[in-house]
């Protein structure tokens, strides 16, 4: 069996969070031949943590883990940096499901947040881990109805959580924009570039990290090969991360099932000392808004504000520099809403991210043919979901067992799609009615 890997990563624009790191050390690019025990295709955070457990159940054992970009360049590091632990189903209103489902994903999502403190802490990882929680932002009635809804889920749920009021939203915001909010205390907020590249950067002696790699071809047997412009790796075993990109891959029956996804942010300079005592409010704090359409803001210690809005399905999993232009345009509306004080403060960067959704928010997960597993599709929630999805398929492909790894396994696969063009149709159609709805919570 032959996967032609037609969809690469690209430059989707300048991601904030990487650029503003040091410069990463020279990168190893995969030449020649390679023989290894596992292969890892995808250096986010599933196929991050995928190698490092194979590697630590078995120690012996030689693991590859090869990506196309710079670790920490791509979706897992183009995110917003919220380690969510609560329900986020962007396809509900309240983000909430089922109370049987909400449970499940709890303990999935902690599952993910306490593997990862324990490798940050233990490695002395500097990607500016803060326990500090999330808030929801209400801007308008209906802002605020979705908030109720929430708090009554989470009520239900037995979870904590804190109301605030227009002037208690202020006090950390320093905005007058949100009319309510809840505060929601087990989410972590992180520096997402630097947790990845720290993680690959941490990972145990017997793996490979072969960086700037793209895999073009592979080829499904004994052994698996996967073949680079400058060389290929050869392992029985191959776990599969690559999220969007496998979208073509029908051999497995991924193709039709998995929708490339776009989001978008930007983020400020460094504010100045006399305009971050204008705009007041705590330096440090993550927003998610009431409608998920809206937009994502974070205030960073850094002096920066981060916002995210702005939804495409991108099939061939790239963002074209028009659309980085539009939803720029977008972002400064948006800051201009929040930050009315800050008229001179612009975006120093502007980026794309790709997620990996399905209809039904069911995942990729377990044995797809001999010897090949799979880890992706995260629907929204790769930092926390990818993670125990990567972690779990390894002691899943080592016939391991624990309660979270039956949880992941209870999981949905995703549903299949309509053909296209209807596909595209509905889906841009659905985009652009949840963003309308939004209103002014973009």
């Amino acid at each position: 069996m032959q996967l032609h890997c037609n969809s690469l990563p690209q430059n989707d624009g300048r991601c904030g969070w990487y650029e503003t790191l040091p410069p990463p050390p020279p990168s190893t690019p995969l030449r020649g031949t390679v023989q290894a025990d596992w292969v890892v295709l995808g250096a986010g955070y599933a196929g991050l943590a995928a190698a490092r457990r194979l590697a630590e159940l078995q120690p012996e054992a030689s693991v590859v883990l090869i990506d196309a970009k710079r670790v920490g360049f791509g979706a897992a590091g183009r995110n917003s940096g919220f380690m969510v632990d609560l329900p986020h189903d962007l396809t509900s209103h309240s983000y909430t499901s089922s109370h049987e489902a909400d449970h499940k994903t709890i303990r999935l999502s902690r599952g993910a947040i306490d593997y990862t403190r324990e490798i940050v802490q233990r490695h002395g990882i500097d990607c500016d881990w803060r326990e500090q929680g999330k808030l929801h932002g209400a801007a308008n009635e209906r802002g605020g109805l979705a908030l109720d809804e929430f708090a009554k889920g989470l009520s239900v749920l037995g979870e904590p959580y804190r109301l605030l009021d227009a002037g208690q939203m202020k006090a950390v915001t320093g905005s007058d924009f949100y009319q309510a909010g809840l505060h929601a205390p087990g989410a972590v907020l992180v520096q997402p570039a630097a947790l990845a590249r720290g993680l690959g950067q941490s990972l145990p002696a017997n793996v490979r990290l072969f960086e700037e790699s793209p895999v073009l071809d592979i080829v499904v047997g004994k052994p698996h090969t996967l073949t680079t412009a400058e060389g290929c790796v050869k392992a029985p075993r191959l776990v599969l991360a690559n999220n969007a990109y496998a979208s073509s891959f029908g051999e497995l029956g991924l193709k039709g099932r998995l929708l490339p996804v776009y989001t978008y942010g930007s983020m400020t300079r460094q504010l100045t000392e006399e305009e971050q005592a204008r705009l007041g409010g705590e330096q440090s704090w993550g927003l998610i808004p009431a409608d998920p359409l809206g937009s994502t803001v974070r205030r960073l210690a850094n002096g920066r504000i981060c916002v995210r809005n702005s939804f495409t399905y991108n099939p061939d999993v790239h963002a074209s520099a028009g659309t980085l232009q539009r939803v720029l345009k977008a972002h400064r509306t948006s800051f201009a809403r929040r930050f009315p004080m800050l008229p001179e403060v612009d975006f120093e960067y502007t980026w794309g991210g790709a997620l990996c959704l399905s209809r039904n928010a069911g995942s990729v997960f377990g044995e797809l043919a001999p010897g090949v597993f799979g880890a992706m599709c995260c629907n929204g929630l790769g930092l926390t979901r990818g993670t125990i999805s990567g972690k779990l398929i390894a002691e899943y492909a080592l016939g391991m067992d624990s309660d979270l790894l039956s949880i992941m396994l209870e999981q949905p696969k995703p549903s299949r799609n309509p053909p296209e063009p209807l596909l595209g149709i509905g889906v841009r159609s659905s985009i652009a009615w949840k963003e309308w709805s939004a209103g002014v919570e973009l």
